[in-house]
Parts: C-alpha cells; sequence; structure tokens
C-alpha cells in the first residue's frame, strides 16, 4: 500500500473530489479518504446553480449531470403561511447553461468520485480519519479501513480537509458541542413521488421557527428539506406522539404553509426522513492554520439560499488556482512560509467571494423565521415580486467565483508539465504503518 503523497483529501463530497480532480489531473499523487460508502443519501436541498455547470463540463461529469438531473429551475417562490408569492430566477450569462438543476447527492457524489478516481486520485473508501500529526509540509493521517479494520498512516505536504459539517476532524471532535440550546436549528430531508410541484419551480418556505425549500429532482421525485429551531421541533413532537421527528417535521410543514400541503397532497415518501445538525453557519478559515480547508469545512452559509453546493465546489477551484500556481517548483509543496502564502491568498479570496453570501443567507434566514417581522417585506413582495429574483441573484445564483480563464487553464490539467519536469514526490515507505491496530495519536 502506498502511503506517500503530495496531497491528501479527507471528504469526497463535491468539494473534495473535485480538488482531487483538479490536482490529479495536474499531476500530484492525491489520497482521497471517505468513510461513507457511496451511494448514501444526504441532509441537501440538491439544486445546483447555474453557475457550476460549466465547472461541472470542465471537470468531465456536465453530460452525466444533465442526462440525470431533474428540469430547468426557472423560477423562485416564497411560500408562508397561506400565501406563495412567484417571480423569475435570474438567467445565467452562459449559454445553454442559463438555468440551475437539482440532483440527488447518491447520484451527483458518485460522478464525481468516479471522476476523480479516473483522473489518477488513490480512492480510499470507506476509510476513516484516525488521528492527524506532523505539520505544513509534511503531514501525517491516521487512517483505518471500516470494512476490514486495517490501519495505516499516509504522509504528504499538503493536508486538505473537505469533511462535512457533522463530520469533524479527530482535532475538533472533543470540541463538538455537548449542551443543546432552544435556538439550536435541525435540518430534515425527504423524497417524495406523486406531488404535484411545478416543474422549474424552487419554493422557499417560511414559517415560525424556521425555513426550507422544495424541488423536484431527478427520477420525478421531489426533495422537501428544511431546519427547524430545537425548541420548536420540541413542540411540534409533542403535538404528534407516537411519530419520529421527520414524521412530526412533516405534518408541521403542511400546516404552517399551504403550498406544502398542496404539493404533498396526494404524495408518497420514499424511504426514511434525513436529520442532521444543528447547523452551525459561520466561517471556519483559521488564521495560522496548518491544513487547508475547503467546502463547508471552509465555511457553511444558512441553507436558505441554496448555495452549499456552490461554495464547496468553487472553493475547491480557488484552491487549486492557488496550489497550481504555474510558477511554483514541486520542491516549494514542502515549503512551509510557501503554503502559509497560499493560505493568505486562498483565504482573501473565499472571504472575497462568499462572505457576502453567508451575511445575506443569515438575514434572509432570521427574517424567514419570524413572519411577524417580515410581514413589511412580505408586503412588498405582493407589489413587486421581482424582489424575489433580485435576491436570488445577491445569493449567488448567476456568480461564480472561478473566471472562465481560470476554469479553462484548471481543468486542462495546468501543471502536468511542471510536475513532470521535475523530480517523483518521495514515498515515504519509512513511515508505512499497516496493522490490524487503530494508530496512535501522532504528535
Amino acid at each position: 500500500m502506498n502511503t506517500g503523497f503530495d496531497a491528501i483529501i479527507i471528504g469526497a463530497g463535491p468539494a473534495g473530489s473535485t480538488a482531487a480532480i483538479l490536482l490529479a489531473r495536474a499531476g500530484w499523487s492525491v489520497a482521497l479518504v471517505e468513510k461513507q460508502r457511496f451511494p448514501r443519501r444526504k441532509v441537501c436541498g440538491e439544486c445546483l446553480a447555474a453557475s457550476n455547470l460549466p465547472l461541472l463540463d470542465a471537470l468531465g461529469i456536465g453530460a452525466g449531470f444533465i442526462a440525470s438531473a431533474g428540469p430547468e429551475l426557472r423560477q423562485v417562490a416564497l411560500m408562508q403561511g397561506q400565501r406563495t408569492f412567484i417571480a423569475d430566477l435570474p438567467a445565467a450569462a452562459h449559454g445553454h447553461h442559463a438555468w440551475g438543476r437539482a440532483l440527488g447527492r447518491e447520484t451527483l457524489d458518485t460522478l464525481l468520485l468516479e471522476q476523480a478516481r479516473a483522473s489518477g486520485a488513490v480512492v480510499l473508501q470507506p476509510w476513516s480519519v484516525q488521528a492527524l500529526g506532523g505539520a505544513a509540509g509534511d503531514h501525517r493521517c491516521g487512517i483505518r479501513s471500516i470494512a476490514t479494520r486495517q490501519a495505516a498512516t499516509l504522509r504528504a505536504p499538503v493536508l486538505i480537509a473537505a469533511h462535512g459539517s457533522w463530520e469533524p476532524l479527530p482535532s475538533g471532535r472533543e470540541d463538538r458541542r455537548l449542551a443543546r440550546r432552544a435556538s439550536d436549528l435541525f435540518a430534515f430531508k425527504a423524497n417524495f413521488r406523486g406531488a404535484t410541484l411545478l416543474p422549474g419551480l424552487l419554493p422557499v418556505l417560511s414559517f415560525s421557527g424556521g425555513y426550507g425549500g422544495m424541488v423536484l429532482a431527478d427520477q420525478g421525485l421531489v426533495t422537501l428539506a428544511g431546519c427547524i429551531r430545537a425548541d420548536r421541533l420540541e413542540a411540534c413532537r409533542r403535538a404528534a406522539p407516537g411519530l419520529n421527528a421527520g414524521e412530526a417535521f412533516e405534518i408541521f410543514l403542511k400546516r404552517e404553509c399551504r403550498g406544502v400541503a398542496f404539493a404533498l397532497g396526494d404524495a408518497q415518501r420514499e424511504g426514511a426522513w434525513l436529520a442532521s445538525g444543528p447547523i452551525d453557519p459561520g466561517i471556519r478559515l483559521v488564521p495560522g492554520d496548518t491544513l487547508f480547508r475547503i467546502g463547508n469545512a471552509a465555511g457553511e452559509a444558512h441553507p436558505i439560499i441554496g448555495e452549499g453546493m456552490s461554495m464547496a465546489m468553487q472553493s475547491a477551484w480557488l484552491l487549486c488556482a492557488q496550489l497550481l500556481h504555474p510558477a511554483v517548483p514541486r520542491s516549494s509543496l514542502s515549503d512551509q512560509r510557501w503554503q502559509r502564502g497560499v493560505q493568505h491568498a486562498y483565504a482573501a479570496d473565499w472571504r472575497r467571494h462568499f462572505a457576502p453570501r453567508l451575511r445575506l443567507a443569515a438575514a434572509f434566514a432570521h427574517l424567514a423565521m419570524r413572519p411577524a417581522v417580515a410581514a413589511p417585506a412580505l408586503s412588498l413582495l405582493g407589489r413587486w415580486p421581482a424582489l424575489l429574483t433580485l435576491g436570488a441573484r445577491w445569493g449567488g445564483k448567476v456568480s461564480c467565483a472561478i473566471s472562465p480563464d481560470a476554469v479553462a487553464w484548471l481543468a486542462s490539467g495546468a501543471g502536468a508539465k511542471w510536475a513532470a519536469s521535475d523530480a517523483s514526490p518521495p514515498v515515504h515507505s519509512d513511515a508505512v504503518q499497516v496493522n490490524n491496530r487503530p494508530p496512535q495519536e501522532m504528535p
């Protein structure tokens, strides 16, 4: 088992797999570690804005995405109580990719992962990260196979965290909040067949104590997802004794939003309700960090704007644009000063493109959870529904953090000649630790 790489990426979701594809195409040796078996369902709204579709083309899965995804999303709605406001979504300015679409994570993540494998990344799945050690330029990552319990220690100068919101790294597991607050937001998702939601309509749900959304995705399934405060959820469960939390949430949504009740009138749920949380929106980029963070590991917006997957994929492109700078020799990978420079440039890019979305999402979320406070805004929507179009534009539906020229350069295998012209990366054979015991915490 080879344990020496140029980069180790933890998490094979949209961010991790995107980074693995770009780095592997550029000639890097990449280990992609994922603890879940694919395909798997995941709590997610499943919408991918039009600004990301050229990125999928560049990654080589655009055709597969279009073949499987739901209809083009051309309208947005706000559903609150008995009222529904509808407006057009803004069109993106790149030809045949003017509109976003929705695709289940079980399909999208598998497409990306298989492309990472085909690009040359070594996929370790299902393997879990047990311990992290070393420093920038010489990272060590203790992993264990979930299937066989085999253990190993990977080593690389570059370490990229692309794990999900509820899957912290070993160093952060002790920091997981144990005390719960009434204001904690828990996320839910379910799929329904036979719903009457109009194709191409993207409703946002507003109700006291939470918010949500619906969309017609692949295979004719409607995805219903939402977040609700812990105290509100507890009240829902008391009002529906004998039901699990997801089922109680469904009853609550049908009662609170007429649009939900209408859309799901004769629909049948497929599979169980998924739940996770509490969600923790915010920026997670830390000054002086020795690893690189992308996706939710870098920062997370309230999901009301549906930009989670956009931020995940685009953050991976932003980081790779810095890592694959054409003036960088391979020997720099282990240089801590170079890595600090990359960290600084990447963090500045990330904040410039995504921090405004986090602030806007927080404002939208707080309004949606307080219908009484939002009443004046709803009155304005009644007169000018196009305000929803403007909100979608502000939320990033048609903007991409990566320029078309950068997309073309990175997708072409940027750095491949540079990689081939330098010495091969060292393989740390002396660090091989394959056995049947879990690795110890490393210094």
